[in-house]
């Protein structure tokens, strides 16, 4: 899935675009992620992706490239952000990325 693959529509765009920009939202996300989800009206196969943290089936939906490995990052924190990190371990793992492969 590339960028041209992108669903501009998808409510999971905005969604990972509004939670990094705004705390409250992050906040609500990390409390409750059922009503994030239902505050940007998710479609039910978005929401199953969101619950399993399902990157591969977010991509075939049309979330942005840039997007996924953020997703990661919105469960795990940015902070101390390296090849090594939970979130980079998390992207990794979902992505089916060979840990090897991740560290480059």
């Amino acid at each position: 899935m590339g960028i041209r693959d992108t669903d501009r529509t998808l409510p999971s765009n905005r969604m990972v675009f509004e939670l990094r920009r705004d705390p409250e939202a992050y906040d609500l996300f990390r409390r409750d992620l059922e009503a994030s989800m239902a505050r940007f009206k998710l479609s039910d196969e978005e929401k199953q992706a969101w619950r399993e943290v399902d990157l591969a089936t977010l991509a075939r939906l049309g979330l942005h490239p840039y997007f996924l490995p953020q997703v990661s990052r919105l469960f795990k924190g940015g902070g101390y952000n390296h090849n090594d990190s939970e979130a980079a371990r998390l992207y990794a793992e979902k992505m089916k990325i060979a840990s090897g492969a991740a560290a480059r």
